[in-house]
């Protein structure tokens, strides 16, 4: 069976059409997918959790089949969303786990709904807003994809998204990505890179996580790579800390292996 054939279901959040898919049966648990992909980022890792769990993949606002709605898609909006989604699927409490924006997400829904966190995984992330220099850079970035187009920003990223290993040995998978990527309209990347832009610094929040916690790097990660991983380790009590070898930013993607068997070891221990 083509798990990319399973129907995703579509519910209102707010002002926009929020897409997700569910797979398998048992405890839930809800993967967030990295910005500018959609929940299929997660297809290599939920195959293998599916026979223990009911994995909920949702597309985040602006990504895959998501609508984007008005203005920028703020951490906020993105809270909500996921509030509903789990409201939808008739989770009231699970372990999330989400990647660079999905992991900003999470930072906000903690925030807003941390009784309906069992447990938080942050992949390939970073708690700090983003400084002067950055968040010009997104506003930048927001304004050239709405002139240029969104081909040339999506083919800036691939360098900085993923490890040399897995450019080099897997081009089908930075294919897959750029497949991914290009569901996502110039709209959709500005008004994302907009919100992502105006997130609130979540350090002061890393301390108030109590639940089992796992951070998730890859060696290869440029973005947000070991000093931020390690600022999140640092600061969330009893936090556990990973690394995945040969990978980038998209390391669960990249090395679904790896990924797959360092969260089956937390969810079991979580469960």
């Amino acid at each position: 069976m083509d798990l990319r054939q399973i129907h995703l279901r579509t519910i209102k959040s707010d002002d926009a059409e929020i897409a997700y898919r569910v797979m398998g049966e048992g405890p839930p648990v809800v993967l967030l997918h990295p910005f500018p992909v959609n929940h299929e980022f997660w297809l290599p890792v939920a195959e293998t959790l599916t026979s223990r769990y009911r994995v909920v993949l949702p597309d985040m606002r602006g990504h895959g089949d998501s609508g984007v709605g008005e203005g920028p898609a703020t951490m906020d909006k993105h809270a909500a969303d996921i509030a509903r989604v789990m409201d939808d699927a008739e989770i009231g409490r699970a372990p999330l786990i989400g990647v660079s924006i999905g992991g900003y997400a999470l930072f906000e829904f903690w925030r807003r709904h941390r009784g309906r966190v069992a447990a938080l995984g942050l992949c390939n992330t970073k708690a700090p807003a983003d400084g002067t220099e950055a968040r010009n850079g997104r506003l930048q970035a927001a304004s050239d994809v709405i002139e240029r187009g969104t081909e040339p920003f999506f083919q800036s990223m691939l360098p900085r998204v993923f490890s040399r290993t897995t450019r080099e040995m897997r081009p089908d998978r930075v294919e897959g990505a750029l497949r991914m990527m290009r569901k996502m309209s110039p709209e959709d990347v500005a008004q994302v890179q907009r919100g992502m832009a105006a997130r609130p610094d979540s350090v002061d929040v890393l301390k108030t996580i109590n639940v089992p916690a796992l951070v998730v790097t890859g060696d290869d990660d440029i973005l947000t790579g070991a000093n931020e991983a390690e600022l999140m380790h640092q600061h969330i009590p009893n936090s556990q800390l990973r690394v995945i070898p040969k990978a980038g930013h998209y390391s669960p993607w990249e090395q679904p292996e790896d990924a797959s068997r360092i969260l089956r070891r937390f969810l079991e221990e979580v469960s």
